[in-house]
């Protein structure tokens, strides 16, 4: 991974699909979900929430981030807005596809409507993915395609709406040039080398990996 340079945006990974970003002495995070450390949201000055599953969507850690930051903002889908709205009058933003805001000094492109498949059974729910900066990608849960080049796509590796061939396609689709794992709390140590390898020569673009709490620049 690359170095870190504070004067450009520096990724930290959080436990599964949260990350940090930060840029210029200010926090961007997205998607602060029940499997992330209690404190993920903690210091932002805008938050992002992809969609409203609960590995995604933590309500108390939201509410955490923003009693430490009154002036902390949060950007999301209708279904994730309408239950902290009451809570945070004015500092709340209601997104979907196609719209375009600046969040604590990013720039941010919103694309996607629907959750990935889960089961037909299951009814499908809105996700959207948030393009950063026009560089970096945070998909939610769906292998949205932005219609512009992505540099850094985070990757949704292992979830109960994929498997690894439409992961590796995915990649291939999206063309960025590099991949980096979320949504990875599921998959165990043992499996994490037959991905990686899969991954890595399969799908076009550099690919790896980052602990909890690793941070790299972008």
């Amino acid at each position: 991974m690359d170095a870190v340079n504070p004067m450009h945006l520096t990724l930290t990974k959080k436990t599964h699909s949260c990350v940090r970003l930060e840029k210029g002495g200010r926090t961007l995070v997205i998607d602060p979900g029940g499997f992330s450390e209690q404190d993920a949201a903690v210091g932002a000055d805008a938050m992002l929430v992809t969609h409203e599953h609960p590995d995604h969507f933590d309500e108390g850690r939201l509410r955490a981030g923003m009693e430490a930051n009154l002036a902390a903002e949060i950007w999301t889908l209708r279904s994730v807005a309408d239950r902290l709205t009451a809570a945070f009058p004015g500092r709340v933003h209601t997104v979907g596809h196609g719209d375009t805001f600046t969040a604590a000094g990013f720039d941010v492109q919103v694309h996607g409507e629907l959750h990935a498949v889960i089961h037909p059974d299951i009814p499908r729910i809105t996700n959207i993915g948030f393009l950063v900066d026009g560089s970096l990608f945070h998909p939610g849960d769906a292998l949205t395609v932005p219609d512009r080049p992505v540099d850094t796509l985070l990757l949704p590796v292992m979830a109960p709406w994929n498997k690894i061939s439409e992961v590796i396609d995915y990649v291939r689709e999206v063309k960025p040039r590099r991949a980096i794992d979320i949504h990875d709390a599921l998959l165990t140590d043992l499996a994490r080398p037959i991905y990686d390898n899969q991954i890595g020569s399969l799908g076009g673009a550099d690919h790896g990996r980052l602990v909890p709490g690793e941070s790299t620049g972008l």
